[in-house]
């Protein structure tokens, strides 16, 4: 049974219909990217999973019960984490308060080692827990709007656009990252723009246009498509992840997650 399944979903505002009988499936670990346009409607669908957007039809099923009716605090509850396009930090906030944010759905106990966690992946964010976030770069607000979404501990992660605005240099730490959480079980749902680099970290790819799937398959079957190559490709470098360095960040993950089958293999 797939972790995350939509069937014949269909989402609009208002009477535009931006969503049009979508049909997809996230199993457990998986990556899955969503490809498309501006304007294909990949935002809209992570919105209509995490509860920002309600269903005009269709059925949201997560570990196989129906969530469609839910408000988005109990499907953070529940483990679905949403970090939005432009990351939506609260810049008069501190980088404490913004992670607070993350965390409230979870106990006091979870919060102290989500802080460790997030604090492991994102060293600096420890260094300035009391630093206003408007004060951040692009990239240092991507890191902390991705550990405020990871605070929750969350069995899914919706990134939406991470590379957006982010420093090349940065933008691979991204993803090493989110391959790294991979390892951890974490599923993952990657709406990208760099449709070269999202496909070289995910399993499966879901091709987006006015709204509709169009075309879906394994990642690599996605990168070497012709068609997808034509339309996609040619966004964002083609620079590879280094799996030198996914290893190693999920090494660290590995300690933090879980210490007692670390120290048991030591």
């Amino acid at each position: 049974m797939p972790l995350l399944e939509l069937k014949s979903v269909s989402v609009g505002y208002g009477r535009n219909r931006v969503l049009q009988n979508v049909n997809l499936t996230l199993d457990r670990g998986e990556i899955v990217a969503l490809l498309g346009a501006n304007g294909a409607g990949k935002s809209t669908l992570a919105k209509s999973i995490s509860g920002l957007l309600r269903n005009d039809a269709g059925t949201i099923l997560l570990d196989g019960e129906p969530i469609e009716a839910l408000p988005p605090a109990e499907r953070l509850r529940r483990g679905i984490a949403h970090v939005p396009e432009g990351r939506q930090i609260f810049a008069g906030m501190t980088v404490a308060e913004n992670l607070e944010l993350g965390a409230y759905a979870v106990s006091e106990a979870d919060r102290a080692e989500r802080l460790e966690f997030v604090w492991m992946l994102f060293p600096v964010l420890r260094e300035r827990m009391k630093d206003l976030a408007g004060n951040f770069s692009g990239g240092q607000q991507q890191m902390l709007a991705i550990a405020r979404g990871l605070m929750s501990k969350p069995k899914i992660l919706l990134l939406d656009e991470p590379s957006l605005g982010v420093a090349p240099l940065l933008v691979s730490e991204i993803f090493h990252l989110i391959t790294a959480l991979r390892t951890q079980g974490i599923t993952i749902l990657l709406v990208e723009q760099n449709a070269r680099q999202a496909l070289s970290i995910a399993d499966r790819g879901y091709v987006f246009e006015n709204g509709k799937v169009t075309l879906e398959g394994p990642a690599v079957d996605l990168l070497n498509s012709p068609d997808i190559a034509e339309r996609y490709l040619g966004m964002g470098s083609a620079a590879e992840v280094s799996g030198l360095a996914s290893d190693a960040l999920a090494g660290k993950l590995r300690t933090v997650l879980f210490p007692a089958s670390t120290e048991a293999g030591g």
